[in-house]
């Protein structure tokens, strides 16, 4: 029984974490990074308005596009006695819009906190900055 238990577990777990699409070459590709340790997680949420199934990546045709993100984060504690130390965590959704994805190129989204302020940078593939947010939304 406890073998089947685990056989299950490591099914749902394997199951979860399926491998990317290959990268089509007529279209954009976005990868993530966040560069600070307390930035947890940057998922794709929307791609112009529509809701994404696969939040590890865009991919886009050449253009302009409308990239919503969702980005979690630990902030530093404040308030009562207890709450000094302990860190929260904070929900925010980023909207980076480009104008101008290149077919075949590669792009890294990139997204930080400083304290209670995300913010989210578009990088081409030479690392220059070609686009930031130009909204933020979150959670309280």
């Amino acid at each position: 029984m406890r073998r089947l238990m685990l056989l299950l577990a490591a099914g749902v777990v394997a199951g979860c974490q399926s491998p990317l699409p290959a990268v089509n070459p007529q279209m954009a590709w976005i990868d993530f990074s966040t560069p600070f340790p307390n930035d947890r997680l940057l998922m794709a949420e929307r791609l112009d308005k529509q809701r994404l199934r696969d939040g590890r990546f865009f991919q886009v045709t050449p253009g302009s596009h409308e990239l919503v993100v969702r980005f979690d984060f630990e902030v530093p504690g404040g308030g009562g006695m207890n709450m000094m130390n302990t860190p929260t965590e904070r929900l925010c959704y980023l909207t980076v819009k480009y104008d101008h994805f290149e077919a075949g190129q590669r792009y890294v989204l990139e997204g930080r906190s400083i304290a209670f302020t995300p913010s989210a940078r578009l990088f081409n593939a030479k690392r220059e900055i070609v686009a930031e947010d130009r909204q933020t939304y979150c959670v309280p």
